[in-house]
Parts: C-alpha cells; sequence; structure tokens
C-alpha cells in the first residue's frame, strides 16, 4: 500500500467508494465531488513515487482550498482518500473533511495510513491544529472511535446540527510546533 496524489481519472473510483460505504447521504456524495473537481488537477502537494509519497519538508502553501491524497494497493487500484484543506480565517488550522476507505478493505489500516498521513504533511506546513466533524448517530460509533483513539479529542457537540437527533460531533487534534510556538 501506498499514498499517493489523486487525479481526475480517479473520480469515478472515489465516487464508487464513497458510495460503497453506505454511510453519505446522495446530496453528501454531491458535494465529496465538487470538491474533488474543485481541488484536484489544480496542483498542491508536489508528487509521490510508487514507492510513497515524497518528503515535502516545507512547502509553500497549496494553491487549492481542497487537497487530496489517495491510498494505492501495488497494482494502482486506489481503495481510500482524504480531503483536507486549511480552514480560511485562522492561523494554521485545517480541516478534514473527507476520509473514506471501501469497505472490502476495511480493517487493513488504511484509514490511518491517510490519516497519518495528512498529519505528516501538515506538520510540514507548521500546522496548529486539525479539526475533524462526525456525526453522533450510532452508525458513526466506530468513526468516532477511530478518530479516539488516534488522539483525536471531542472539542464540541452541536445538538441536532445534521437533523433531529443527528449531532455534530467536532474532533480537534494539536501538533506540537517548532521552537516554542505552542499549538
Amino acid at each position: 500500500m501506498h499514498i499517493g496524489e489523486l487525479a481526475p481519472m480517479h473520480r469515478e473510483r472515489v465516487a464508487e467508494i464513497l458510495s460503497a460505504t453506505r454511510a453519505f447521504r446522495p446530496d453528501e456524495l454531491e458535494v465529496a465531488l465538487e470538491l474533488f473537481d474543485e481541488g484536484v488537477g489544480d496542483g498542491g502537494w508536489g508528487v509521490s513515487s510508487g514507492d510513497g509519497p515524497l518528503p515535502i519538508p516545507h512547502p509553500p502553501l497549496p494553491s487549492s482550498d481542497y487537497l487530496f491524497l489517495g491510498a494505492f494497493t501495488p497494482e494502482e487500484e486506489l481503495v481510500g482518500y482524504a480531503c483536507y484543506g486549511a480552514t480560511p480565517g485562522t492561523d494554521r488550522t485545517f480541516d478534514l473533511y473527507w476520509i473514506a476507505v471501501d469497505p472490502e478493505a476495511h480493517g487493513a489500516g488504511i484509514g490511518t495510513l491517510l490519516l497519518r498521513e495528512v498529519e505528516r504533511r501538515l506538520e510540514g506546513y507548521h500546522a496548529r491544529m486539525l479539526v475533524v466533524e462526525t456525526s453522533s448517530r450510532s452508525d458513526y460509533g466506530p468513526t468516532r472511535a477511530f478518530y479516539e483513539r488516534r488522539g483525536y479529542n471531542q472539542a464540541a457537540r452541536v445538538r441536532e446540527f445534521y437533523a433531529p437527533g443527528d449531532d455534530r460531533i467536532i474532533f480537534t487534534k494539536r501538533f506540537h510546533l517548532p521552537n516554542g510556538q505552542g499549538a
């Protein structure tokens, strides 16, 4: 498994992965693909090789608000992806907008691999914080546990945000910055 950049040719596979999770409503799928269309192809983080991502110690900020990474099998099949970006109007805060893994590949550590690479790249930007939001629905229990196991803390809960009985739960993870800049 390796992490690499996504290209326009991956759009259909991203749609398949999102649909296969059965976690997203049609309008959410539409938004995810709109973000893909806006973010992929604009360039952003450089390129990767078949051996994994190239190190990017202090890259310039990307040109797109939405950045994408894909998890690929040795046969170059896309099995998961992440979408994230800088939060406008903040000092080095970023949002993780989407992370999805093909259900047939669940349990193989692909989500963890994607999240770690997002975090690694954000550290190159001296990010202070990564913000993740998710649902309070019971079918999102494994998602919430996924973030908690990886050091994310629940920072807020907005009651009935998505729908009656469906709260928005916001998780954050703060990064340790060099030279005492604080998180």
